[in-house]
């Protein structure tokens, strides 16, 4: 289906330069884009290929709509108009209501008639399957699990006992949410199980990564705040709590009890210890290893960036002699103090 300049503009709030009539029927990079879709510069970097874009129209900021040859959609986030444009021009496709005969549902589970249960899903009793929900094939949902409306559960996804789920969450595949944390006691040198009493409440508008697991708590829950953003592989141990709007990338791996605040975002790779707090408004570069916790917003960054080998070598080797160094450095302090 293609669309107007004029309806777009209007979908996303921007000023149009050009033909408000032009047509588009899709999206592209500024390198790759044709006569009928539109692209974006949201990246100074790409700067230098707007001169030779083909693209129908181009979303651009103010300061860079002179540098468009054709067609501009001026806005103040061209990535934020983007990914509105691409929503619109491909909408999500939702799966029509019924149960698949593979399907295994407890007679005493509560699911929605408008609901879509896929091939070889496995709801537990005392399940509330809630208006409008999307259950993908092999997902498993056990005893006790609650699941609001407008959910997709794209695929393989397990939902452990008592695990709540609020409105419009989208978890991808192979997500686990709900297994026991990392909860273990030395009995006299014997590593011995702790039972894991709470559970899982995801919030609102949340969206969860492919194998992502988060743990269930301890004895309380574990909290996921509204509109929350976890990418692939991340691991969140039991009894932590991330605030509201936060976004996490892949590969971060959150140990229990800490509590993350509201708007934070943290960079792919990124370890954070346990009981620990974060700060709302924190952010977190890749592969940062956070041991103590952070009291003020901000950016934090922790590693060595990746340099040739020889000079990583010659690095670690003056690093293993700084403590030799500070020791001559005091007794050199005190020899001067001395003489003072």
């Amino acid at each position: 289906m293609s669309w107007t300049l004029s309806e777009l503009a209007k979908h996303v709030g921007a000023e149009i330069r050009g033909d408000s009539k032009y047509l588009i029927d899709g999206v592209a990079t500024l390198t790759a884009a044709s006569a009928s879709k539109i692209s974006f510069l949201a990246n100074s970097k790409y700067r230098k290929f707007l001169s030779q874009c083909q693209a129908g129209a181009v979303l651009v900021t103010e300061a860079d709509a002179a540098a468009v040859e054709g067609n501009a959609l001026v806005v103040k986030e061209p990535y934020v108009a983007y990914a509105k444009i691409a929503s619109l021009l491909f909408p999500v496709k939702h799966l029509p209501a019924g149960v698949h005969p593979t399907a295994w549902l407890d007679p005493r589970s509560h699911v929605d008639n408008s609901a879509h249960i896929g091939a070889h899903v496995f709801i537990d009793a005392d399940v509330t399957v809630a208006e409008n929900v999307e259950i993908g094939p092999g997902c498993v949902i056990q005893q006790g699990v609650s699941i609001g409306a407008g959910c997709r559960l794209v695929a393989n996804v397990t939902l452990c006992h008592g695990v709540s789920i609020g409105n419009r969450v989208i978890l991808h595949p192979g997500v686990v949410i709900g297994a026991d944390g990392f909860g273990i006691a030395n009995d006299n040198g014997r590593w011995i199980n702790v039972p894991q009493l709470g559970s899982v409440e995801i919030g609102n508008d949340v969206e969860i990564g492919a194998n992502t697991t988060i743990d269930r708590g301890a004895i309380e829950n574990t909290v996921i705040g509204d509109g929350v953003k976890l990418d692939n592989q991340i691991q969140v141990g039991h009894n932590c709590r991330i605030g509201d709007n936060t976004v996490i990338a892949g590969c971060v791996g959150i140990a229990g009890s800490t509590q993350i605040g509201a708007d934070c975002a943290i960079g792919g790779g990124a370890g954070l210890g346990g009981h620990l707090s974060i700060a709302d408004g924190v952010q977190l570069t890749g592969m940062t290893m956070v041991t103590k916790s952070i009291t003020e917003a901000g950016v934090y960054s922790s590693g060595i960036p990746a340099e040739p080998a020889k000079q990583w070598h010659k690095n670690v080797v003056r690093y293993r002699q700084m403590e030799s160094l500070h020791q001559r450095v005091r007794e050199l302090e005190q020899l001067l103090s001395s003489q003072d």
